[in-house]
């Protein structure tokens, strides 16, 4: 087991102060190694595991699927299922782990996850929903948090996904982490329930308002500074989800701007990275397992496509190590001295 990063204070502390800023669970994207990357440019906000199947936290490898490097606390385990006891026994075996909270996904909208009756659909049987986090908060000590859509396909009724909530609720969930689209569960690819389904910020705003004890936070569609500001107006806190990938150095500055802290410049940050990159690649991790989630450290800047290209084909090269990583590095300075 993971031993916490702050042994001095309880979960319920040390998580309280990151609501305003966090990243979302994105399958085959955020594992382990983003995750180191970004605590380091957010050394603030909340991350989350990609999802994982309860029947694999209960059956499968556990070191594989739930280890973490403790530097990435706080952080959440995202599981998915529709099991109260299989979803409790997982809790509990994720608390046990060192996870800071328990999030369970009703919000993924793609035909596996349908086929097996969890994620998304998860919204039409609000009362499945609430007797899964009643399970869960009653095998862990950690918050049982719900991800979200606004409804499933057609459904414009605000006061459906209302009740979804308070359903969920007064079975013991305070936080809900609403993406303000619907999922259309059949016709739309993944991709496309995250790009075609309008976004209707102003149902999170609203619930909000209507139930101020509940934490909300709202994902879906922010991509600068801007939106974030705007959105936290109005909710919780706010979850980036792709642009937190493509473009990581915006999750930096809006944890300096948020938290107080100090920005620091891209390759400060990514050198910074080092010891865990060589004490990974002496573990036998290739590098181009965990370059492949800077790429878009230098996004819209002079030199970014380079630095892209640098790194995205020398990483796949048998020996590539950390020269690689300045060789990249010292590709953006011509172009930015240019600009400049």
């Amino acid at each position: 087991m993971n031993a916490p990063a702050f042994p001095d204070r309880p979960p319920s502390t040390r998580y309280a102060a990151s609501a305003r800023l966090s990243v979302a669970p994105m399958m085959d994207w955020t594992d382990r190694h983003c995750r180191v990357f970004h605590r380091l440019l957010a050394p603030h906000a909340r991350l989350y595991t990609e999802m994982v199947h309860a029947n694999a936290v209960v059956l499968g490898d556990r070191t594989r699927l739930l280890g973490f490097d403790p530097v990435e606390q706080p952080l959440a385990l995202q599981l998915g299922g529709s099991e109260p006891a299989l979803l409790a026994q997982a809790a509990r075996i994720g608390a046990d782990w060192g996870y800071d909270e328990i999030n369970l996904n009703c919000g993924c909208p793609s035909d596996r996850v349908q086929a097996g009756r969890f994620g998304a659909c998860l919204m039409k049987e609000p009362a499945l929903v609430a007797d899964s986090v009643a399970a869960m908060a009653a095998a862990v000590r950690v918050p049982v948090t719900v991800k979200c859509r606004l409804g499933v396909d057609d459904d414009q009724d605000y006061e459906r996904f209302r009740a979804f909530v308070d359903t969920v609720a007064a079975a013991g969930c305070a936080t809900f982490i609403v993406h303000a689209r619907n999922a259309w569960l059949k016709g739309l690819s993944p991709k496309e329930n995250r790009e075609i389904p309008p976004l209707r910020y102003e149902w999170a705003w609203q619930l909000k308002r209507e139930r101020p004890d509940l934490e909300v936070l709202l994902n879906g569609g922010m991509a600068a500074a801007g939106d974030v500001q705007a959105q936290l107006g109005h909710v919780d806190g706010v979850m980036l989800g792709r642009a937190a990938y493509h473009d990581p150095y915006l999750l930096h500055r809006l944890d300096a701007d948020l938290y107080g802290g100090e920005s620091r410049d891209r390759a400060a940050l990514l050198r910074a990275l080092r010891p865990y990159v060589e004490a990974q690649m002496g573990q036998g991790v290739a590098l181009k397992h965990i370059t492949r989630h800077v790429l878009g450290l230098f996004h819209g800047q002079p030199g970014g496509r380079a630095f892209r290209q640098v790194l995205s084909e020398g990483a796949h090269r048998e020996g590539a190590d950390w020269t690689l990583v300045e060789q990249a590095l010292a590709a953006t300075v011509a172009p930015r001295r240019a600009a400049a």
